[in-house]
């Protein structure tokens, strides 16, 4: 999995996932990250790439022509990668990641299908958002993580670049873990414990040390079913 990230701020991006489980998949090469500054394209000697709406209204928009030319060195480096590997040239347009508010509300199924690209290309904006005209153009795809507004898309664009990474077969060191998470299969996941086996009083259920792994199942079910109807009712509904 190769994830290119168009942004204004690169390092927000490095910074943000050469850490833990993803991290380790960085050094592992079984995912990688390119970080390229929409600023490298700006068509100014200033690095200026947004300029009043037209229209008027508050903020500044981010121009159409450094954005496009962003995406066309993505592309570029797809290409390239492709043929270094030997592998065919692209043979379709690679998917492109908007990240905004307007977009559909990001959910497990879209990282599953998102984890079965070779490349994918976020687009992070800025102030109030970028040109249309250049979102027609290149985007396939508009998510969002949420009903509300941050500052930009980087945030965004590493919960997705997580939450798809670990589906990548070898990035968890138990791919089992991946199977049997939270909305899986719509359900929230079950309860988890470890030693020691009380706590302040408390103790591990005992099916959980029976030994019995029809039991251990069967118990887990019902408790993810239990934890959904208390917690997310309207998973359930959706399986009706």
């Amino acid at each position: 999995m190769n994830f290119y990230v168009l942004t204004l701020f690169p390092q927000m991006l490095e910074d943000g996932m050469r850490v833990s489980v993803i991290g380790r998949a960085l050094e592992k090469g079984l995912i990688t990250l390119t970080a390229i500054n929409i600023r490298d394209f700006a068509r100014n000697k200033h690095g200026k790439v947004d300029d009043y709406p037209y229209g008027g209204g508050a903020g500044m928009v981010m121009q159409p022509g450094p954005v496009y030319d962003a995406y066309l060195h993505a592309v570029k480096l797809i290409e390239e990668r492709r043929k270094e590997q030997n592998l065919k040239p692209l043979s379709k347009k690679p998917r492109v990641i908007y990240l905004t508010p307007q977009g559909s509300v990001f959910k497990q199924k879209m990282a599953q299908d998102f984890s079965y690209e070779e490349d994918l290309i976020f687009l992070c904006g800025h102030y109030e958002g970028i040109d249309e005209r250049v979102l027609e153009m290149i985007v396939t795809d508009n998510i969002s993580i949420g009903d509300y507004v941050l500052t930009g898309g980087e945030m965004p664009a590493m919960v997705l670049m997580d939450a798809i990474s670990r589906l990548v077969p070898g990035v968890l060191n138990n791919d089992i873990s991946a199977e049997t998470e939270s909305f899986t299969e719509d359900l929230l996941e079950y309860p988890q414990y470890t030693r020691p086996v009380v706590f302040m009083d408390k103790e591990v259920p005992e099916v959980l040390l029976s030994g019995h792994h029809g039991k251990v199942d069967r118990w887990r079910q019902e408790q993810s079913l239990k934890r959904t109807m208390e917690r997310r009712p309207d998973l359930l509904e959706k399986k009706k």
